[in-house]
């Protein structure tokens, strides 16, 4: 443990020497998301599905839409969740077992971006009020691991979501009932894409990498919809932002989401 600590404290020593000079150790420009490739379909028998690279960040999403019951409030409503796990051979530190906290946060901050944002108009996956809806489902699995997974796997549900094909269900004696050779478009309202940032000394950068992500002192991660307003806000790490810190922070998620949106909307379009 002792030599994994000093080795970390002149990574971030190297790192933040690198930031004063308004450099990064992959030679990116600060406010730079590091290269992202999208393939959608990457599942043939799931409903939806994506494979997103996002540097050497890599996950797959497989979307499934099947019926369900609607939860007790939300009766003219349909369902969303989204859930994360990582595979142990997506990096040397994970290992098999329930959740920890990390990924339970991760699964968290993905589905709160895309529900806060209202992509999908829940109100149009309805079979039969108060008993039967539609539930949309989509479960991230990290491959590979060198930081962001929060960006990289929003990128992928919604990539996956994008892709999806709703059948269509009739209810038929209280019980819904496929509706063979029907089907369509997932609804969409929106696009949101989601730009994590972290804070190294004093210095904001954008899609942090593996090294720069066990250096930071501080992330935050700001979802925004196509029309770029902000939905949804996670913070963390031990250190904070300031005021301005955090204006500039929601200045980049826009500047940086729409040029994300365009290739989530490029990924849509070739995988028709």
């Amino acid at each position: 443990m002792t030599s994994t600590s000093v080795l970390d404290d002149l990574k971030k020593s190297q790192i933040l020497e690198l930031l004063e000079q308004g450099k990064r150790v992959d030679g990116r420009a600060l406010d730079e998301p590091r290269n992202l490739i999208i393939e959608t379909n990457a599942i043939p028998k799931a409903n939806g599905s994506a494979r997103v690279r996002l540097g050497d960040s890599e996950v797959i999403c497989g979307v499934k839409i099947q019926p369900d019951r609607p939860f007790p409030d939300m009766g003219d409503k349909g369902i969303f969740i989204c859930t994360a796990e990582l595979l142990p051979l997506s990096h040397p530190t994970v290992e098999t077992g329930p959740p920890g906290p990390d990924v339970i946060e991760l699964a968290r901050v993905v589905d709160r971006g895309i529900r806060e944002s209202h992509m999908i108009d829940l109100t149009q996956l309805v079979i039969e009020k108060n008993k039967s809806v539609v539930g949309v489902f989509a479960d991230n699995v990290v491959v590979d691991y060198d930081g962001n997974l929060f960006d990289a796997c929003a990128y992928a549900a919604t990539a996956a979501i994008l892709s999806s094909k709703t059948p269509k269900w009739e209810m038929k004696n209280d019980v819904p009932t496929l509706v063979e050779g029907e089907e369509s478009d997932v609804p969409i309202s929106t696009i949101p894409v989601s730009v994590t940032m972290g804070k190294i000394g004093n210095h904001i950068i954008v899609d942090p990498n593996g090294d720069e992500w066990s250096s930071m002192d501080a992330r935050i991660t700001i979802t925004t919809d196509s029309n770029g307003n902000i939905c949804a806000l996670q913070k963390g790490g031990n250190d904070g932002f300031t005021f301005e810190q955090v204006i500039k922070c929601g200045e980049l998620s826009v500047k940086v989401g729409a040029k994300i949106r365009e290739k989530l909307k490029q990924a849509k379009e070739s995988g028709q």
